[in-house]
């Protein structure tokens, strides 16, 4: 292969790989990475941890093909989507299929054959969820879209939970309603400061069809709710002292900016409340993780400090 041809390749890959928004799915991998390592007291068998990571990522990169590939009249006509691979031209809509087909496909293969069928039939479940009842049905025709369909962008902890015990259970479950919860304030501070966008493509977001107000009010409630989700695991013994100070800190933040939100708006203020908000759930994640491992236990600290 010569190096023009070598490049072409190396151009056409990427040109695929951005279909799969690698930017979320490294969020949804990393989410159920962390449920992984949380379902067992030790660490998870590495046959496991490689092919539900990459089954997962690959039927996460799947869905986010599929809603390029709907939604790529809407992309061309906003600033943040227009140029993706589709909207450019880069891809047709047959080789997007192919690719979104091929790759999930293998996806769920992997999880069946090396995981566990549970797991397989749940990330199916979340694929159909994003794909098809989310894109195609709620997001055109609701403002509760981002709500509703949060179920499957909240899924992964609980797809790597069962992917290493075989069974979902309440923890799992919490780890679920964290994501739940996080969904709306993250995506309605996106939708606030890109609301002439969605309104020009006819795509009902809660400020288009509610007003910017009543929007700012549910960033600041939904961000109330989820700072009283990211507590419950230590009301469970899931997150220990690090979990919990590692939330209350995280929390504060968040909802100081859902304050500014909600009473000193800007779009300023929603951008970094946007980008806080993706790092906010990986940090606490990520301490969630630390506290796993390295747990001390909110009874004994209790203790000594009497």
């Amino acid at each position: 292969m010569d190096v023009l041809a070598q490049n072409q390749w190396l151009v056409r890959c990427q040109q695929f790989l951005r279909l799969t928004k690698p930017r979320v799915v490294s969020l949804i991998v990393f989410t159920a990475v962390i449920g992984m390592f949380l379902a067992t007291p030790g660490i998870v068998p590495l046959r496991i941890l490689l092919a539900a990571t990459l089954g997962i990522a690959l039927v996460a990169g799947a869905a986010a093909a599929v809603n390029c590939l709907i939604e790529q009249k809407l992309d061309a006509v906003m600033a943040r989507t227009r140029a993706r691979p589709l909207p450019q031209g880069e891809v047709t809509s047959p080789q997007t299929l192919l690719f979104a087909g091929v790759a999930g496909g293998i996806g769920l293969v992997l999880l069946n054959t090396l995981v566990n069928p549970l797991t397989m039939w749940l990330t199916l479940g979340t694929f159909v969820g994003y794909a098809v009842i989310y894109t195609v049905i709620l997001k055109p025709r609701t403002p509760q879209n981002i709500v509703i369909g949060g179920a499957s962008g909240a899924m992964p902890p609980v797809l790597g939970w069962a992917a290493v015990t075989g069974e979902v259970t309440a923890d799992a479950l919490l780890l679920f309603l964290i994501i739940f919860t996080w969904t709306p304030p993250h995506f309605w501070a996106l939708a606030l400061y890109r609301k002439n966008e969605y309104a020009k493509a006819g795509m009902p977001m809660l400020p288009v069809t509610h007003g910017e107000q009543f929007t700012q009010l549910h960033v600041m409630l939904y961000t109330v709710i989820l700072t009283a989700a990211t507590l419950l695991p230590v009301a469970t013994g899931m997150g220990g002292l690090v979990y919990l100070v590692s939330a209350l800190v995280l929390d504060g933040v968040f909802l100081y900016y859902a304050y500014l939100i909600w009473k000193h708006y800007t779009d300023a203020i929603a951008k970094r409340t946007f980008a806080y908000s993706i790092l906010y759930l990986s940090l606490l994640f990520a301490a969630l993780l630390v506290d796993h491992y390295f747990k001390l236990p909110l009874g004994g600290v209790v203790g000594w400090l009497g």
